[in-house]
């Protein structure tokens, strides 16, 4: 693109955040100038899918060229209530992807808007997101590779430092072997950002959490792209496998090892390695809400524990607890250890050298690293993983079985306030219908509730008054659908499609009524849920306005749970590695990550990711002893 189309698309992008926050503005701190909206929606264009770019940056050129037939210049150029007029038009269009462009630009100019300090239009960064304290430099850690040489040769390394790729990691170490951890995201502390803020998106999330599973019903998820992995931007809510589903996948995918009894050891020692813990302290008045609503409809609802050690003060109370990701444990762990850490580098393909791997790599300052292993493991996540065998030649049960918990939202009005700048992620879900249906409350700032009533306007104008008796819940399924990630040629990021069942429309469909019964039982005077042009349901006779099964694109779903694109077993018909994550056909290939999962869990995943890496690295110390 030539420097002339790049000012074009600035200037299309600046009058689109104008205008985009232009019905909103009806307090001091929502009014212009909107160059911080402009300024993210630029950044965010600049993360997104490298595939998805340029495609929208020319259909971002032809919606302003378009403003040449009605008011004979470009759009960027007419007066505001011509600009209005072609919003409405493009957003009310038959056309699909006029439609989606214009949601992609309201979704983040109203995020950006809804995040700014309500003391002026001057910060991007919203109530309770002020910016942390700078990092203590990476720089001084011992075993940090910043600026790696051309070549490199390892006895093992992992791929991404996740929970499975920091656990394997940090047990080689321990154990004496020559590990190398490579990490495709920067390597920061917990207080270099805010927890879920603009700043937090852009420095730790892929893409700027600008990803999405496509199909009839988009998906979109997020993941962490930060050493640490997803364990740095989630709540740190923890749940062990089911036994029922371990049962499962040992029965149907042969998968040694797998009962209670063996997995209980692994579980107990993460937990006590990141002090799994109860909330300290008073329950969030969200979290409270779920309970109440539960306790009248005779529903279970359980307090689900944390990844939090809470400190005692001087007065022998519990302090402010801290979340206890991977840059917090493990991680340190590993450098301790003897590890080497390869931060901002991204593995590009795998090639077998003989008895050995040779690992082509590209540092974020441009240069190609090779590295050349013994053994390697790769613990990218549930779309890298396969995406990187993919590329490699490996494909055999590779990224065909992709499974997610798609999950529908309801922002809920109350009468008393329910929400507060400290609340976080509230800890109680509603397991009642598990594991088809889960009922939980997810982070519920001024920016993502305002985000949330997208499809309610006149509701979203009015976040700033009324955000205090607001708070966001979800329904989340667990699927039969499946998905696949595919490599796309000459781009870095990998497409990712997801097929819903009729049952899954079903289930989510049910799982939005039997939530909004939930809210209605708690006193929720207002709900709004996340449906296009959907029902604002201001009553218990409402509920026959929402739909029996979700149709086409009707519903906004998202998902923070991946796995299951390369399943573990001894049935090789469906599954890519072995019991221990060892990739059939090879010797000194692993895979050590939600990859390994069989199905849907239908419980955060995060804790069977770590017992099952635990396991996995322990039993390969074990095979490899001398």
């Amino acid at each position: 693109m030539t420097a002339l189309g790049n000012q074009w698309f600035q200037d299309a992008v600046s009058a689109l955040a104008c205008s985009l926050a232009q019905p909103h503005e009806t307090a001091p701190h929502l009014e212009p100038p909107h160059n911080d909206l402009t300024r993210f929606i630029l950044a965010q264009h600049g993360q997104m899918p490298d595939y998805l770019r340029t495609p929208l940056l020319v259909a971002t050129l032809l919606f302003d060229a378009s403003g040449l037939l009605k008011g004979g210049k470009r759009w960027h150029r007419q007066v505001p209530s011509a600009r209005q007029a072609q919003i409405l038009r493009w957003k009310d269009a038959s056309a699909g992807f006029q439609r989606d462009l214009l949601r992609y630009f309201e979704s983040l100019a109203t995020l950006a808007l809804y995040s700014r300090r309500p003391s002026g239009p001057g910060s991007s960064l919203g109530p309770g997101m002020e910016p942390a304290a700078s990092p203590e430099s990476v720089s001084s850690r011992a075993n940090l590779l910043e600026a790696p040489p051309q070549q490199l040769t390892a006895e093992i390394v992992v791929v991404g430092s996740g929970p499975g790729g920091a656990i394997t990691a940090c047990l080689l170490a321990e154990a004496g072997r020559d590990v190398l951890l490579v990490e495709e995201g920067p390597f920061l502390s917990l207080e270099s950002c805010k927890a879920f803020s603009q700043e937090e998106m852009l420095k730790k999330y892929r893409n700027g959490g600008q990803t999405v599973a496509f199909g009839k019903n988009k998906i979109a998820y997020v993941e962490g792209r930060c050493v640490g992995g997803g364990s740095e931007i989630n709540s740190g809510l923890y749940h062990r496998t089911p036994g029922e589903v371990l049962e499962c996948w040992r029965r149907e995918f042969q998968v040694e090892a797998l009962t209670e009894p063996d997995l209980t050891p692994h579980f107990e020692a993460c937990e006590r390695e990141l002090s799994v813990s109860r909330l300290v302290g008073t329950m969030p008045a969200a979290s409270r809400k779920l309970e109440e609503g539960a306790t009248k409809l005779g529903w279970q609802c359980l307090e689900i524990p944390r990844w939090f050690r809470y400190d005692t003060g001087a007065d022998g109370k519990p302090g402010k607890g801290r979340r206890q990701s991977m840059t917090e444990t493990y991680i340190p762990r590993f450098l301790q250890a003897g590890g080497r850490l390869l931060p901002r580098t991204r593995a590009l393909r795998l090639r077998q050298n003989g008895a050995k791997w040779t690992i082509k790599m590209r540092h974020e300052a441009g240069a190609t690293v090779e590295v050349e292993a013994g053994e390697v493991f790769l613990c990218a996540g549930a779309i890298h993983s396969p995406a990187l065998l993919r590329r490699s030649g490996i494909t055999r049960r590779i990224g065909n079985t992709l499974q997610v918990h798609p999950t529908i939202k309801i922002v809920a009005t109350f009468k008393e306030p329910v929400n507060s700048e400290d609340m976080g992620v509230p800890v109680h879900q509603v397991k009642e219908f598990s594991p088809r249906l889960s009922f939980g409350c997810s982070f519920s700032s001024p920016g993502y509730l305002a985000l949330g009533l997208m499809d309610h306007p006149d509701a979203a104008r009015d976040t700033w008054r009324t955000w205090g008796n607001r708070a966001i819940y979800y329904a989340m399924i667990t699927s039969e659908g499946c998905g696949s990630v595919r490599p796309v040629p000459e781009y870095r990021d990998p497409l990712v499609r997801y097929v819903l069942t009729e049952r899954d429309r079903r289930n989510l469909a049910d799982g939005l009524r039997k939530l909004a019964r939930l809210l209605f039982a708690a006193g929720a005077t207002a709900l709004y849920p996340t449906l296009a042009r959907g029902p604002v349901l201001r009553g218990s006779e409402c509920m026959s306005k929402l739909p029996e099964i979700l149709s086409d694109g009707l519903a906004n779903l998202m998902t923070v749970h991946l796995f299951s694109s390369c399943p573990m077993g001894e049935d090789r018909a469906r599954c890519a590695t072995d019991s221990f994550g060892k990739v059939h056909g090879f010797k000194n290939l692993f895979v050590n990550d939600a990859s390994l999962l069989c199905t849907a869990p239908g419980v955060n995943p995060q804790g069977s990711i770590m017992a099952l890496a635990r396991r996995n690295a322990l039993h390969y110390l074990e095979q490899t002893a001398n």
